[in-house]
């Protein structure tokens, strides 16, 4: 049996060769696929970890400020901590925006934070952190911005002091850590134009310009050229307190939707890339259906093109198992060539994905043993045809 399966293998090596790689590019894909899968849960993660919270408190009934807008006064944090159970709380502001680099548009997710709390980059690879108020910024070596460069971020020019690695957001963006009123302005205050327009607007409204009201008009107009929004206020909790318990008491005393960690990470991954996940998942079950028909359809076709082969082992007495078994061995050989090939593939290609993409050994593992099991299904056609080779086939010719 294990030598008329090998030499059948060795006089077609070419035709099972080339299908193996043929199949091995498939399964490189089915294998690249749910590393993307698994890189967007890693980002999700990645974000969580990076801002160092243990509750986020964002605007009440939103599920921010990653998955939906959230809105705050940046002066909420004082009243929560000094909450019981809070360590430190401070603003953090996300953007996600284009930023023009020479000739080429970057899009990126810019971080406002305050330098010593809650929501700076965890460590450096290269240069130094911010220790100036404005017009420095740390980025992610995947935005390819160097040490020294300076990038336009709206209205102003800002020097890139330091680097940070893997700090992206929940759709695999780079991420770019500027102070927080410079984050502030960024994001919410107007251009000048529009700011302009409404002072002109406002002074133009009698109920805001009032004659008998001195220095009315003067303060409105104050308020409209400065940005006091945050997007999120960012918690560690003290040691020996429970998380649950002090977003419950936030919840129920400030009015504010306050998410903890795990929480959070229900956000990122159940809702934010559920679409995603169910996407990829559809696009698996193709890739398994597609590879189980092309081996199917290979060794029935090596299957019919050796009849005569198979009328004369039945002639002298060979038993079906052994037949069977025979083709069985060339259809799982034929899938671990092209599970080497896949896996090997995904390897080296991995890198050049615009996308993080996260090869784990166990979904290897688990590809692996899906790969036979597939192949060993798709062999049950060429064996049923096998098994009704008339053994009279053999001297008929």
């Amino acid at each position: 049996m294990i030598s008329l399966a090998g030499r059948d293998i060795l006089h077609h090596w070419a035709k099972y060769v080339f299908t193996g790689v043929g199949l091995g590019l498939l399964i490189g894909v089915t294998l690249s696929m749910a590393g993307i899968y698994r890189g967007m849960v890693d980002d999700a993660q990645v974000l969580m970890r990076g801002s160092g919270a243990d509750i986020w408190v964002v605007q009440q009934e939103t599920l921010g400020p990653y998955a939906e807008p959230s809105n705050l006064r940046d002066d909420v944090y004082r009243a929560i901590v000094g909450m019981p159970g809070v360590a430190e709380a401070s603003n953090v502001t996300y953007l996600t925006m284009q930023i023009r680099q020479g000739e080429r548009d970057v899009r990126v997710m810019a971080v406002g934070f305050e330098p010593g709390h809650p929501g700076e980059p965890p460590f450096l690879v290269a240069g130094r952190r911010i220790v100036r108020s404005h017009y420095e910024v740390v980025a992610d070596v995947r935005t390819g911005f160097r040490l020294g460069e300076r990038v336009r971020i709206r209205r102003h020019e800002y020097e890139v002091v330091g680097l940070t690695r893997r700090m992206v957001s929940s759709s695999g963006d780079p991420m770019v850590f500027l102070s927080l009123k410079d984050a502030q302005e960024a994001q919410f205050l107007k251009d000048n134009d529009a700011i302009v327009n409404e002072r002109a607007r406002t002074a133009a409204n009698p109920a805001l310009n009032r004659p008998g009201v001195p220095g009315l008009l003067d303060a409105i107009l104050a308020t409209q050229a400065a940005s006091r929004s945050v997007n999120a206020v960012l918690v560690r909790v003290a040691d020996g307190h429970d998380p649950e318990r002090v977003a419950d008491d936030i919840r129920r005393w400030k009015h504010l939707e306050a998410y903890t960690r795990a929480q959070m990470e229900e956000i990122l991954v159940a809702k934010l890339i559920e679409t995603s996940a169910r996407q990829i998942a559809t696009f698996l079950v193709i890739l398994a259906i597609v590879s189980a028909a092309i081996v199917s359809f290979i060794i029935y076709t090596m299957t019919l093109g050796k009849v005569r082969e198979l009328a004369v082992l039945k002639l002298i007495g060979t038993r079906n198992r052994t037949i069977a078994a025979m083709i069985l061995q060339q259809s799982l050989g034929l899938g671990l060539i092209g599970f080497v090939m896949g896996k090997t593939v995904a390897t080296l290609w991995a890198p050049y994905f615009p996308k993080y993409v996260l090869l784990l050994p166990g979904d290897a593992v688990r590809g692996l043993l899906a790969t036979m099991v597939v192949c060993a299904v798709a062999s049950l056609l060429a064996i049923r045809v096998a098994l009704k080779v008339d053994p009279a086939t053999a001297i008929g010719g």
